[in-house]
């Protein structure tokens, strides 16, 4: 095993010692009230079953079949959450073949993150994480269930499932992805005429269809960001069967393994002999396997908030730091698009999980000690599903890469560490993506140019403001202040100035998430423009210098006119309503920092 693995978790369950076991405690007694079904009265009962069909309620009747709840984000506006229409039938059916019952508990809500940026509606994106996590929690707080079906794919909507999931950690529950959309316009492309657009060379009608041809039937995005990051750290993790993560839908593998998906998690009640937790499964060891992984391919910055939300929903308390520590640990095995062009169904075509986990597991890079939703240890994700004559099997996987421009190996790694560094200093503390970098260790001392809209930074673009050397400073974007928006609107301008050859990088309190570029973005700053940070005094001219080979980030002004500054943040008002805005002022005032998860949720 890896010595800095080793070190990182075993610190990890030192920190978090007593929460941990309070948390174990927590599961243990809900586990001691058995099937909480026996525990309701006559009309408790009879309303929960009120509208299933005689058979199914003659099951629920007699204590010794399983009730499954099935928690769904389907809606069919989002192309990755359109798929789950059909599910709840096929799960109910797979069900109900092996003598269990199934019900649809509740529906969580999915908003995209493509669809709102640079909109209003972006405000919201980040508190709907905590709304989810909150949905689950009431889905199954009818106490009619023996474990939990989640059905969920992009940003939010699985980290809020999990964390809703933890929070009833004494069920067993099961993952259920639905897999990316087939490959359309190629990565490169689409930047292209992005960029194009950003200059004008372009007009909106091309722009459409080719952000069409990219988008353009049910599933998944195709690129590394956040959603395909949840599902690469969810399987890493043991929640996933192995290798459903990213099986295009619609077809007859992606059927099949949601039906065995259903069969699976009747398996782990505690009806049976095999009684498996989620909150058994989700411990330091698992939790630092998905860190290994998510570093090991560049994955989404999102998950250096999500990760420590799910952590501490577990019990658990992991930092930056430990984010930090595994990066150096951890070649950078893959490359996907923004760091590379290739997309999801590109890298499994190359050999995918099955291949990412041999080549972990095989450097000593992952805990293999772990509970899995299979069983312990991880040797059956080195498998492939395979569909023959109708049956699901599992194959060995391939032993190398079939496409070493995508999927590289530990030896032959594309970077000798992860693509995520952490930045310190007057300026407080921050995230960045390294791995879509050309220069993975820049160092850029340029006059800051302030912002406190992404709009204001389309205008100055627009006008050749942008033109210099500069770091754009985008504050009054965290938490606190409207919700931390995602920013990805910068990404094409910034993209054309750097390509235009000025030293261009981004400071913000805001995310930039799994879309972060080529352009170096100190991100995620904590503490935020609202909450204390220095980032509220800088002003248009300042010297700011990012040093990643040295991990600093400072403001160089002195300290006695920094303290003469005054501070405004007006700017925020108008994010305060419209859009629904405005109900969500109680939970933007409890929530945390950025390092802490940027969570309104709290665990007694």
């Amino acid at each position: 095993m890896n010595r800095v693995i080793e070190e990182v978790t075993q610190r990890i369950i030192e920190r978090s010692a007593q929460g941990r076991q309070d948390y174990l405690d927590k599961i243990e007694r809900a586990r001691l009230q058995g099937p909480h079904r026996g525990s309701l009265s006559c009309g408790n009962l009879a309303h929960g079953f009120a509208a299933c069909g005689a058979e199914d309620k003659a099951s629920l009747r007699s204590m010794t079949k399983s009730n499954i709840a099935i928690i769904s984000s389907y809606n069919d506006m989002l192309s990755a959450h359109q798929p789950y229409e059909t599910y709840p039938a096929i799960l109910k059916q797979a069900l109900g073949e092996v003598g269990s019952v199934a019900q649809f508990a509740g529906g969580v809500p999915a908003m995209c993150d493509g669809v709102t940026q640079g909109q209003d509606g972006m405000d919201l994106s980040l508190m709907s994480r905590d709304v989810i996590a909150m949905s689950t929690a009431v889905s199954l707080s009818h106490n009619m269930f023996d474990g939990t079906l989640a059905l969920g794919i992009c940003d939010k909507i699985v980290p809020g499932l999990l964390m809703g999931a933890l929070s009833f950690g004494h069920l067993p529950t099961v993952f259920v992805p639905a897999g990316p959309m087939p490959s359309g316009l190629p990565n490169k492309e689409k930047a292209r005429v992005r960029q194009a657009y950003a200059q004008g060379k372009v007009g909106r009608k091309e722009l459409l269809e080719a952000e069409s041809q990219s988008y353009h039937s049910p599933g998944t995005c195709t690129f590394y960001g956040t959603a395909n990051s949840n599902q690469l750290v969810v399987e890493m993790m043991g929640l996933h069967l192995p290798g459903s993560s990213f099986v295009n839908p619609g077809t007859p593998l992606r059927d099949a393994l949601t039906k065995a998906a259903a069969r699976q998690v009747a398996r782990l009640t505690d009806l049976g002999d095999n009684y498996t937790p989620i909150g058994h499964i989700v411990d330091a060891k698992a939790l630092v396997n998905g860190l290994v992984a998510l570093l090991a391919t560049g994955g989404s910055t999102n998950h250096t908030m999500h990760l420590i939300a799910i952590a501490k929903s577990a019990g658990y308390t992991i930092n930056w730091d430990d984010f930090s520590d595994i990066s150096k640990a951890v070649p950078l095995l893959t490359r996907i698009y923004p760091n590379g062009s290739a997309d999801i169904n590109h890298f499994t075509a190359a050999g995918g999980m099955a291949l990412l986990f041999k080549e972990l597991l095989d450097a000593g890079l992952l805990h293999n000690d772990v509970k899995t939703i299979c069983g312990e240890g991880l040797e059956q994700y080195t498998k492939e599903p395979k569909l023959i004559d109708g049956e699901l099997f599992w194959e060995e996987g391939p032993k190398e890469s079939l496409d070493a421009e995508v999927l590289a190996s530990v030896q032959s790694p594309f970077s000798s560490h992860g693509g995520l560094s952490i930045l310190k200093g007057n300026l407080g503390r921050s995230v960045m993506k390294t791995s879509a970098l050309k220069d993975d260790e820049p160092v850029i001392k340029a006059p800051a140019v302030v912002f406190e809209t992404q709009s204001d930074i389309e205008k100055a673009f627009k006008a050749g403001g942008l033109n210099k050397d500069c770091i754009v400073v985008v504050r009054y974007q965290g938490p606190k202040a409207i919700g931390m928006p995602e920013l990805h609107k910068l990404s094409p301008p910034l993209g054309v100035l750097q390509d235009q050859g000025y030293k261009v990088a981004l400071v913000t309190d805001g995310r930039m998430s799994g879309a972060s570029g080529k352009v170096p973005a100190a991100i995620h700053l904590t503490p935020e423009a609202l909450d204390g940070g220095l980032i509220a005094k800088v002003n248009d001219g300042d010297i700011i210098e990012l040093n990643v080979k040295t991990g600093e980030m400072n403001l160089l002004v002195p300290e006695d006119e920094l303290a003469a500054r005054k501070v405004n943040s007006d700017s925020i008002l108008k994010h305060k309503q419209g859009m629904g805005r405005e109900m969500f002022a109680g939970m933007r005032s409890l929530l945390t920092g950025a390092e802490q998860g940027a969570s309104a949720v709290f665990y007694e």
